[in-house]
């Protein structure tokens, strides 16, 4: 079982913004930037491009709607999408608020950030999902 499978069975905290039958998003609690938002299947696969194309199709749709409430929550020019999946075998897309490309620098994360503003922020986001 992969830490996110732990965080979606409850086993784990996260900083939950949205859920449905197929999928799961929370705050990365590594950020990049306020808001870096984290969508995983709830079925386990460990390479994105392994998901079936329908359920692909879904969580692509799924983080698309994260993503309007990330933007509509976070005052940021875009939000930038990326999937890397070399840290945790377990698919996930990452969501991050963009002011200028250098925001998305996984090397510059936001060192132990303060959990009141992953709070906020998370709520905030939650509440501005469609």
């Amino acid at each position: 079982m992969t830490i996110f499978s732990k965080i979606i069975a409850g086993e784990i905290p996260s900083y939950k913004v949205a859920e449905n039958d197929e999928f799961y998003a929370f705050l990365d609690i590594n950020p990049v930037n306020w808001g870096h938002t984290l969508v995983v299947p709830k079925k386990e696969t460990d390479y994105i491009f392994d998901i079936d194309d329908e359920e692909l199709g879904r969580m692509m749709v799924f983080a698309k709607k994260v993503a309007k409430g990330i933007k509509k929550a976070l005052p940021c020019r875009k939000v930038g999408v990326t999937v890397l999946g070399l840290e945790v075998p377990h698919a996930h897309i990452h969501l991050v608020p963009l002011q200028k490309e250098g925001d998305m620098d996984f090397k510059n994360k936001i060192s132990d950030p303060d959990p009141a503003r992953m709070k906020e922020i998370c709520d905030s986001i939650a509440a501005n999902i469609d």
